[in-house]
């Protein structure tokens, strides 16, 4: 299993003005859906953050994204270790299959692997 990017988020009632503070610190937005919004560095792509004003299709808002060459085993990995899983695995509309898990210190961490 292979890790490609850690992404932190923020949840947040100001995406506008995050898009232009963060803008200030040279990230750019490479993808906004309204209510959930990535910024990336445009020299190093997997340099990002992500803002949502909430998590539509899912329970809670995650604190972070880890992004898995291969979601199933890191679902099979994880769910097999006893921890909680706070959602289950899914594909989204969007083009991810994903699933949500509560680490040890109780954040919600979004496992994710584009399809």
């Amino acid at each position: 299993m292979s890790v490609r990017r850690v992404v932190p988020d923020i949840r947040s009632e100001a995406m506008d003005e995050s898009r232009d503070f963060y803008g200030l610190l040279g990230l750019e937005e490479v993808m906004n859906l309204g209510w959930v919004m990535t910024l990336a560095s445009p020299a190093n792509p997997t340099a990002q953050v992500t803002f949502m004003s909430e998590d539509r299709t899912a329970p809670v808002t995650p604190d972070m994204s880890v992004e898995v060459d291969d979601v199933d085993a890191v679902y099979a990995a994880v769910a097999g270790s006893g921890a909680e899983i706070v959602r289950e695995l899914r594909d989204e509309e969007w083009g991810v299959r994903r699933f949500f898990v509560r680490d040890p210190n109780g954040r919600v961490v979004n496992v994710l692997g584009h399809r």
